[in-house]
């Protein structure tokens, strides 16, 4: 068996090849001033630092779902059934590549993280600058590609006649605006990276509160249906960007860049390559097989389509603490590797399994009474048929929650440790797992084997993500000993 070895572009912290001058563990006294927000997550109890990180992002996803499913509620009460499956229809296209933008901007600032944790200011200002000379480049490139092909990628999707205008007008909008989500997602990254859970928070709940706003303003009083609300989501994520980019301006002093810091560095273009790419394209091969589903859906007809739309809002509404808990793992290992803690990236696993494992069970309990009470947000009570699919698609998927919890954790947390490219190999074993049950079993049972997509793609990126954790762990005490000699030789 070939002996596998992390080459030193694919982690810019450890460098065994090289002796690394890193500054000292209390950063200066200016920065510390103008950078209070910032959390170091090498020191303290894991468990603690894990809520403490957690919260304000699980309170940024709830209200972003909040008003995602408030935009759903407008759309579907206002503008009908057929007005909700145009937008739902879109729901794994826009995750295939906005996933892939946020996926991207992620892995950006996981160089940042861990240069946080080494306190090496310069590379982390280095590593900033060039994320976002690159983050400039794949928005331009991006939207150029995707905008001309997003209908035909509809057709192929085999979308319903009835609701294929509808989509292709919210989903063009949608990736018009991909530079702002570039904007937003690539700057929020990077505060977060330094420990501040809290502002990219504050900013997205404002924007939040114009999405709702503008979509209603958009869509009763300018009477623009489904393409109001794509305008509306544009707008407000590009409002949040700005804000995060004057915040970052103002408060920390570490982010003070030069005229040296802002030079186009192959070595550090590399590095963020080998971060942000694979976990793009782990979002991005994780929605093929959301997209082959979605196909296989659209089979079923409008209704079946309304269905899952719902049921999906829903459902990422109470994944919300997954999301959170994976973000924080991602900043806690990469802060916890740059300053070479190896010890601390069990613990704090140990403590976040056990928040996932408990929450699991409490959503599974509350779905299974109230389901069907939260899809009449969506449908109109007397259309039982729908109601009943929902709850059906809410069921099938929180009994498996223990699993997305494993799922989002466990990945997260080796992908701040440097190992991006196992990513990719979790998202293929997502994708796998989707596209059989949409080849095997959509045909078979219909709108019931189309709920088991999901549990059967977590299942299975677990099956890889669990061994693949301790084989990373492994791999970095090898490198980090390997280090240790060269420093001394």
């Amino acid at each position: 068996m070939k002996q596998y070895t992390l080459k030193p572009a694919a982690h810019p912290i450890i460098q065994p090849f090289k002796k690394k001058k890193f500054l000292s563990n209390n950063l200066p006294a200016s920065s510390v001033n103008k950078q209070s927000t910032a959390r170091d997550m090498t020191e303290g109890s894991p468990m603690k630092l894990i809520i403490q990180f957690a919260l304000p992002l699980l309170f940024g996803y709830l209200f972003q779902q909040f008003y995602s499913l408030v935009d759903t509620i407008i759309v579907g009460r206002f503008l009908g059934v057929n007005a909700l499956a145009s937008v739902g229809a879109t729901g794994s296209i826009n995750f295939l590549i906005i996933g892939f933008c946020m996926g991207v901007c992620n892995g950006f600032a996981i160089p940042v993280a861990q240069c946080f944790g080494a306190k090496d200011e310069a590379s982390l200002r280095k590593y900033v600058a060039n994320g976002v000379w690159l983050s400039g480049i794949f928005a331009v490139i991006m939207t150029l590609v995707v905008t001309i092909l997003c209908r035909n990628i509809l057709i192929w999707m085999k979308t319903p006649a009835d609701i294929l205008e509808g989509a292709y007008r919210y989903i063009v909008i949608i990736f018009i605006g991909i530079p702002v989500t570039y904007l937003y997602n690539m700057l929020s990254g990077i505060i977060r990276s330094l420990g501040d859970s809290k502002t990219p928070v504050l900013f997205l709940t404002l924007s939040s509160v114009l999405n709702i706003v503008l979509d209603l303003f958009c869509i009763i009083e300018l009477h623009m249906g489904v393409a109001g609300a794509a305008i509306a989501t544009v707008i407000s994520q590009g409002v949040s960007g700005v804000l995060c980019f004057f915040y970052m301006k103002k408060k920390f002093a570490i982010l003070k860049l030069t005229k040296e810091d802002w030079k186009f560095n192959p070595q550090y273009i590399k590095n963020l390559l080998n971060m942000g790419v694979p976990m793009g394209l782990q979002y991005s091969i994780t929605a093929i097989g959301s997209v082959i589903l979605q196909s296989a859906v659209n089979t079923l007809g409008s209704l079946a389509v309304a269905a899952v739309t719902a049921g999906s809002k829903i459902g990422a509404f109470f994944c919300c603490p997954f999301d959170a808990m994976g973000s924080t793992m991602a900043t806690y290992g990469g802060q916890n590797v740059g300053a070479k803690k190896l010890d601390r990236l069990g613990a704090g696993l140990r403590s976040c399994i056990l928040l996932g494992f408990s929450y699991a069970v409490l959503a599974f309990v509350f779905l299974l009474f109230f389901g069907k009470n939260l899809a009449v947000l969506f449908i109109e009570p007397d259309q039982m048929e729908i109601l009943n699919n929902v709850h059906l698609y809410l069921l099938l998927n929180s009994g498996f929650y223990i699993s997305l919890a494993l799922v989002n954790i466990i990945r997260f947390l080796i992908q701040g440790m440097g190992f991006s490219r196992f990513a990719i190999l979790s998202g293929l074993f997502e994708m796998v797992a989707r596209t059989l049950v949409a080849w095997l079993f959509v045909p078979i049972w219909g709108f019931q084997g189309a709920c088991l997509a999901n549990a059967a793609a977590w299942l299975f990126a677990d099956f890889f993500l669990i061994p693949a954790f301790f084989y990373c762990r492994r791999r970095m005490t090898v490198m980090l000993k390997n280090s240790a000699k060269v420093s001394l030789s």
